[in-house]
């Protein structure tokens, strides 16, 4: 699980300089469809988020972002 978040990690770290969103926040655990804690751990600092990582908050957060792949990448499949 360890080297996952390194590998995802690096791959957000590549995308975020090419102007691309993350999608480490696509990888999530089937019991909820949450990130698992490696991403809360490692993402805090870019998005602040301050509350628990499974509700209805965190559930806002990870819609927003993972629409942001969807949409950013569905426009880059019309070009």
């Amino acid at each position: 699980m360890r080297q996952l978040c390194k590998v995802l990690t690096a791959i957000d770290e590549a995308a975020q300089a090419d102007g691309e969103p993350e999608l480490a926040v696509l990888v999530v655990r089937q019991s909820d469809g949450l990130p698992g804690q490696g991403w809360w751990v490692g993402s805090w600092e870019k998005h602040r988020h301050k509350g628990d990582w499974v509700g209805p908050e965190a559930r806002r957060l990870i819609d927003r972002l993972q629409q942001q792949a969807f949409a950013y990448w569905q426009a880059r499949r019309g070009e």
